[in-house]
């Protein structure tokens, strides 16, 4: 994958955060700065280290998914895509603010899961993965610091029109990765 690729990778996978800060911000009345900052520290930490986890996971079992790599590729992409976009179509429970360190690591984990897939992916690819680590984990902590601020200012934003373009990305790179 070549930069742009990276960051849109990023963008895609930092979606998922903003939705949930911003769910987080409509509730969260007090210590706003404080909490969105570390909401977006744990969501930019989770979503940069979780595609190393993925990757060195791959690492074991490399040579024998080698001749593959770029099927799976496709199958990943495509499928964390199709999930977004299924996901943007589904009923949502509303999401109770919490904001202590129980909650802040189930959070975390839970909108990282892609971003363990996307690093086999980026071992499959030969990406560089510290460079993508960093930029996943950057644009993660700023969409999730956006998606808390939007949320202060608006009510309501299209949280479905982002889920669908997130999923549209990745099922672009899905195609892209068997072009």
């Amino acid at each position: 994958m070549n930069l742009i690729e990276i960051i849109a990778l990023a963008i895609a996978l930092g979606i998922d955060c903003m939705v949930v800060s911003f769910s987080q911000g409509l509730s969260l009345s007090s210590n706003r700065i404080k909490n969105s900052l570390i909401l977006a520290a744990t969501m930019g930490f989770c979503q940069g280290i979780m595609p190393v986890f993925g990757y060195f996971g791959t690492e074991m079992i490399s040579r024998y998914i080698a001749p593959y790599s770029q099927w799976l590729v496709f199958a990943i992409f495509m499928t964390l895509g199709l999930k977004f976009i299924y996901e943007a179509f589904r009923d949502k429970v509303e999401k109770v603010c919490c904001i202590d360190l129980k909650c802040l690591a189930a959070m975390g984990i839970a909108t990282s899961i892609d971003a363990f897939a996307s690093g086999i992916t980026l071992k499959l690819t030969y990406t560089p993965l510290l460079i993508s680590a960093f930029i996943i984990g950057l644009m993660s902590f700023y969409m999730s610091v956006k998606g808390f601020w939007l949320a202060v200012f608006f009510q309501k934003l299209p949280s479905k029109f982002l889920e669908i373009l997130g999923g549209v990305i990745l099922i672009i790179m899905a195609i892209k990765a068997c072009v």
